[in-house]
């Protein structure tokens, strides 16, 4: 649960301080009507841009010499980045070009680095928020990683997420993250729970705040207990869709047999169910009740089966299933024992099939080449 401290820093600190103060937009240059004919020579020639890229980059750039450029590229070789990722990080945001080395970038790089990003996390962040690299790193980027790393309690679990979503140190804190918090706590979420969902779904508390409480109303409208772990997933799933992809995969399952009133207890019970492409569902569908002629009922009483790897547990565990019922190792085909068989761990399936070996040998070999056959 959220402590004291981290309860008076989420819904007083921003009463208190002014948001802008501490997080001050940085501004961007206005494209001039035409472009920088220095800077467009030198984005496809340095950089690899293709023409049409170059000259709508090359507006926002105003150096008429190389020198500052070619510093920051020389930079970015000496920090590990290849040429290929330097001329991705420039078309994600040209202005990088601008900033000087040792001043604007040297302070950025370090901090990241201090607070246990690797390179390639860093090169992903870059990538995934390029502006942060005109982000003030005392006004803005501190600050934000100080509050959320206040929230969460911990250096590990604040790491954990912004690697899980790198967008966490540009958020609004003030018009994002605390309404939403709020929100969750309002339903009755614990702390702990939602230290969790801030923990390894960051994302989820993007979006307007007024978006945020509509998702977390349809999830309380279903029934789903706050208290339970599937209120989490239930939000998450559903802030990651929308409402036509909802629709797709429930006329998917619907394809299949399932009701309407079946789909809904599935995601009660299990929402990652609704998290699975249509392609899949019908992968899995088609699989279980095609060639191995079961009933749909074996996945509508049995959600969890949709969610497992084809390639890895349900094509190989189908066919060792089938081979153990044509050597008389197991008695009559039975929905209920084949999903407990396909859901059991590697390590209860290879005991279960040692004991198997004694009876007809090979079962083993059989399950390791339907393995490697179909991965």
């Amino acid at each position: 649960m959220l402590n004291l401290f981290a309860k008076n820093l989420a819904f007083s600190v921003f009463k208190t301080t002014s948001f802008h103060r501490l997080f001050p937009r940085s501004s961007c240059s206005s494209p001039s009507v035409s472009h920088n004919s220095f800077a467009f020579s030198y984005l496809i020639d340095s950089c690899g841009f293709p023409p049409d890229k170059a000259i709508s980059a090359s507006k926002y750039l105003k150096f008429k010499t190389s020198d500052r450029a070619d510093s920051v590229i020389a930079f970015l070789k000496n920090r590990g980045f290849t040429e290929a990722q330097i001329s991705h990080l420039v078309r994600l945001y040209p202005m990088t070009l601008q900033y000087h080395p040792e001043k604007n970038l040297l302070p950025k790089f370090e901090f990241l680095s201090s607070i246990g990003l690797s390179h390639s996390d860093i090169f992903k962040l870059l990538t995934g928020k390029s502006n942060i690299l005109g982000r003030s790193l005392k006004n803005h980027i501190e600050p934000t990683y100080n509050l959320l790393r206040d929230l969460l309690q911990s250096n590990d679990r604040t790491l954990i997420a912004i690697r899980r979503c790198f967008w966490v140190l540009d958020w609004d804190f003030h018009a994002n993250m605390i309404p939403n918090m709020q929100i969750l706590r309002d339903v009755g979420l614990p702390g702990s729970k939602m230290l969790y969902l801030l923990t390894y779904q960051p994302r989820d508390f993007l979006g307007s705040t007024d978006q945020f409480k509509k998702t977390v109303e349809e999830v309380v409208e279903m029934g789903i207990d706050p208290l339970k772990i599937t209120f989490m997933l239930a939000v998450h799933a559903l802030r990651s869709m929308s409402k036509s992809t909802w629709d797709k995969k429930m006329e998917t399952y619907e394809k299949w047999g399932w009701s309407k009133d079946e789909i809904l207890v599935a995601f009660k019970t299990n929402p990652w169910c609704m998290m699975i492409s249509e392609e899949k569902i019908d992968k899995v569908m088609d699989f279980l009740v095609n060639k191995m002629r079961f009933e749909t009922s074996i996945v509508t009483n049995n959600f969890a089966l949709v969610s497992l790897s084809m390639e890895k547990r349900i094509i190989p565990r189908s066919l060792v299933y089938q081979y153990c019922l044509d050597n008389g190792l197991m008695n009559d085909k039975n929905s209920c024992s084949f999903s407990c068989w396909l859901q059991c761990s590697e390590k209860r399936f290879i005991k279960r099939l040692e004991r198997y070996e004694k009876e007809a040998p090979g079962v083993l070999k059989f399950y390791q080449e339907k393995l490697d056959h179909v991965n």
